[in-house]
């Protein structure tokens, strides 16, 4: 299987010209929209609501990111088998292609092919072999619609990571690779960051990294050790929660007061959502420790999205509707507002 697109190093080119932007999320967004099934996260609205799911993509260009990548995040058949609609799959994943590809070609944005965890990998042979299946059946149809790379991401093996990648390889194209590191930062396997990176950038990946699971004050301190390791790009995309030492995944924090004995994930996790400045800041610090591609995963919208990429210089085009609280009508600066400002500040 050989890629038939002629831009197979369009990647490599903006990646050369300074930080690439992809804003992930898909999942988290359009099930806070209503259009995705909590629990499943099974991207049906591609098919059942095509218009939404371009409308997203061209949000989140609009906010800064460089990258469209295809909805098929658990798009795979053991999700499409789970929820009964398997046989659906091609046609989910062809169209969430050809919706990518078309809101990138508005906006020349690079548009990727995504396949993920397949939930069914493990050490025996039948599962890998079946693992590997998946991820062949996906890039396939990611290499028919001519995308400019694929993203791999948010595995908890390195061997998947691996196998995923070589996928990718064998098709010709260029890969991101990112693994999902839970409370303890090893694979798995029991891997170091360091060994499982190396490994992959030797097997031939573009870019490698982090995504998911870790928020972006415990994502931070593993980038440098991800940096250390490697000599290819890497990548970060944190949730945009605020996890901490004590609680380093968003699976893993708990709020006592309002869901006694619960788990906020995924459902409930808003008390522990960062604001726009958090995400600032971890571009800046994630920038300045060698990080060069980024972005946000799950939970992930436009507004943090576009705060992500005004910390790294830019300017979108939703810039033009960044906040200028100089002319609020209660705490704005304006000359002509210092009456109603004088007035308001008597009632605080």
């Amino acid at each position: 299987m050989t890629a038939t697109s002629p831009d197979n190093g369009r990647l490599r080119e903006r990646l050369e010209r300074g930080p690439v932007i992809c804003a992930e999320g898909y999942l988290f967004e359009l099930e806070r929209r209503g259009y995705v099934q909590a629990g499943p996260f099974v991207p049906e609205a591609v098919l059942d609501h095509p218009e939404v799911v371009a409308q997203l993509h061209r949000d989140f260009v609009h906010a800064g990111s460089d990258v469209v990548p295809a909805f098929t995040y658990y798009a795979h058949r053991e999700k499409m088998r789970l929820v009964g609609k398997e046989d659906l799959l091609e046609e989910l994943n062809r169209q969430a292609l050809a919706i990518a590809k078309k809101v990138a070609s508005e906006n020349d944005a690079l548009v990727a092919g995504d396949i993920c965890n397949t939930n069914v990998f493990a050490e025996d042979a039948a599962s890998q072999s079946a693992a590997r299946a998946m991820f062949e059946e996906q890039v396939g149809w990611a290499v028919e619609a001519e995308v400019d790379f694929v993203i791999g991401e948010t595995f908890s093996h390195a061997e998947e990571a691996l196998a995923a990648l070589r996928a990718i390889k064998d098709a010709g194209l260029p890969a991101v690779i990112t693994l999902g590191i839970h409370q303890h930062p090893v694979t798995r396997e029991g891997w170091t960051l360091g060994d499982a990176f190396r490994r992959l950038e030797a097997a031939g990946a573009d870019v490698v990294g982090l995504n998911c699971m870790r928020g972006p004050a415990t994502m931070l301190p593993l980038l440098k050790e991800v940096r250390e390791a490697v000599s290819c790009h890497v990548a970060a995309l944190p949730v945009p929660y605020r996890t901490n030492e004590h609680e380093p995944t968003f699976q893993s924090l708990r709020d006592p007061e309002a869901l006694p004995g619960q788990m906020p994930f995924p459902t409930a996790l808003d008390p522990f959502t960062c604001n726009r400045y958090e995400i600032a800041d971890f571009a800046r610090a994630a920038q300045q420790a060698g990080v060069s591609y980024l972005g946000l995963c799950c939970g992930g919208a436009p507004h943090l999205v576009r705060s992500l990429a005004e910390a790294l210089g830019r300017t979108p085009p939703a810039s033009r509707y960044s906040a200028d609280m100089s002319k609020h009508a209660f705490f704005g600066t304006d000359e002509s507002l210092k009456k109603e400002n004088l007035a308001f500040a008597e009632e605080l």
